[in-house]
């Protein structure tokens, strides 16, 4: 063998081969942007105001309940018994007609893998939304292999229904409805609901992402639950995240009528909610009294909030979760950079605005003083 000759490849050498690709559709989706913490500056607390999280803990009762368990070597109730049976009662609907899934997102995403993809005949089937509204929507609908309609909002942060109504088509196969909406804050009402469904065919299904539920306010507010009972094509996705603050154990639930819930249990993930969650999610329920009343705090710190910026000048969207929104177009990125500053974390969506959590007392007193100081 001269010096010319190619080495010989050794038998245990990996075979070379073409680079592995992923499906076409990931590279026309967002990326999520999950909500940084704060920029540590000296002398200064960090409050983390980027993701929508309660700032509180879980209840005292429910730290102890999960503080012992030592079944984690088995796997959990597939599809949480237990829970659904709290639920039920909770709500005073049938446990079969609730679905569990790894948070709200985890349960929409089973429902979108039930009811939209492809057609018959390869094409996609579309799902509407309003836009801007939670970042992952579209991610979700591209990745079940249906494509998105969005519909912008109207100026004030709220739904366009009428708008959303006629983008309907005969290849509409979910419609996913905000209340309130993430990031801009207003509810839709029980009345406007009930119409925009009385506009939707039947075989439509039309999701309610409830949340922020527990924050609401508003009196005229929609009652998902009075209209799941109506409705055989709505469907109520629901969350532990938010007001119960249990976002890092992902606990979510869909309610729907069975001719909804028996598709959704063959698309469900199995083991998707664990038993500590399981197990938390029971005792939160059990001690609704001490959740409320935290909740109860996060809504007077949220409208101590909006009353110091309207006073100041700002003109904020109806605010009825835990966050507040600044539509500061090309102003977002300086703020957000104020912020920082500041060490408190916000959430920045381009030059659209900027989306602020509820948090401690201090870091809401701190976030009041950066838009005074800021400039409506």
């Amino acid at each position: 063998m001269t010096s010319t000759d190619p080495t010989p490849a050794s038998a245990d050498a990996p075979t070379p081969s073409p680079g592995v690709r992923p499906r076409a559709v990931l590279d026309a989706l967002p990326r999520y942007a999950a909500g940084r913490p704060a920029t540590v500056v000296e002398g200064l607390e960090s409050f983390k105001l980027s993701s929508n999280e309660n700032p509180l803990p879980p209840i005292p009762a429910v730290l102890d309940a999960i503080r012992d368990l030592t079944s984690i070597n088995r796997y959990p109730d597939a599809v949480s018994t237990r829970l659904r049976e709290r639920l039920a009662t909770h709500l005073g609907v049938p446990a079969d007609d609730i679905v569990t899934g790894g948070g709200s997102l985890g349960a929409l995403n089973q429902v979108l893998a039930t009811y939209a993809g492809q057609n018959d005949f390869g094409a996609p089937d579309e799902v509407v939304y309003a836009w801007r509204s939670f970042e992952a929507y579209p991610i979700s609908v591209g990745l079940s292999g249906a494509s998105s309609v969005q519909v912008p909002l109207l100026p004030d942060g709220r739904h366009d229904l009428d708008a959303m109504a006629a983008a309907v088509t005969e290849n509409t196969r979910v419609i996913l409805l905000c209340t309130p909406n993430n990031p801009t804050g207003p509810i839709l009402t029980h009345d406007e609901v009930v119409s925009f469904l009385g506009r939707v065919p039947r075989h439509v299904v039309v999701v309610l992402d409830e949340a922020y539920l527990e924050f609401v306010r508003d009196p005229e507010a929609v009652d998902g639950v009075a209209l799941y009972r109506e409705h055989p094509n709505l469907v109520l996705l629901r969350t532990f995240s938010k007001a119960h603050g249990l976002a890092g154990l992902r606990v979510g639930y869909t309610v729907a009528q069975p001719g909804i819930t028996e598709n959704l249990r063959v698309s469900a993930v199995p083991f998707a909610v664990s038993s500590v969650a399981e197990q938390a999610a029971i005792v939160s329920l059990d001690h609704l009294d001490e959740v409320l009343a935290r909740v109860d705090g996060l809504v007077a710190e949220r409208e101590r909030v909006v009353a110091a910026l309207t006073e100041q000048g700002w003109d904020l969207p109806q605010a009825q979760g835990n966050f507040v929104w600044l539509r500061l177009g090309d102003r977002c990125g300086a703020f957000a950079e104020a912020a920082e500053r500041k060490a408190l974390a916000v959430r920045r969506f381009g030059d659209e605005g900027v989306r602020v959590s509820i948090g401690e007392v201090d870091a809401n007193t701190r976030f009041i003083d950066l838009c005074r100081e800021f400039g409506a």
